[in-house]
């Protein structure tokens, strides 16, 4: 089975709202996050993603957790592993968000866990939010 390695971020602004993305794709909710580039690290990764998908600038603060799942593109199972970390909202706007991403914002959290496709990004959501406390 193949493998993918990816990173993004569980990002908060100053209201304590959390940056929530919609793929393009498959229309699910969930973070900013993508495949981590040759010679880049995990954190690398999650910063760039965050500012692609997100389109925001945004810090890191400390590593959430995981994401695992497995997926099928072609025919051919995936396994995926997605690091998240929580990240401080510097600047920017969610609007200039690029293709991949059909709509992106800032939730409340209860909003967030509402809106949420993946029940694995809610807990990290509840975690992330216990962290920043």
């Amino acid at each position: 089975m193949k493998r993918e390695f990816s990173a993004g971020g569980i990002v908060f602004n100053s209201q304590g709202q959390v940056l929530l993305t919609k793929h393009s794709q498959n229309h699910h909710w969930s973070f900013p996050k993508g495949l981590i580039d040759p010679g880049q690290t995990s954190q690398q990764a999650a910063v760039r993603e965050v500012r692609e998908e997100g389109g925001v600038e945004a810090e890191i603060l400390d590593k959430v957790g995981y994401s695992k799942y497995v997926y099928i593109l072609n025919g051919e199972k995936i396994f995926k592993v997605v690091t998240y970390f929580l990240m401080k909202y510097v600047s920017g706007d969610p609007s200039l968000h690029d293709w991949e991403v059909e709509e992106a914002g800032w939730y409340e959290v209860k909003d967030a866990l509402k809106q949420l496709t993946f029940s694995q990004d809610k807990v990290l959501l509840k975690k992330a939010r216990e962290m920043l406390k």
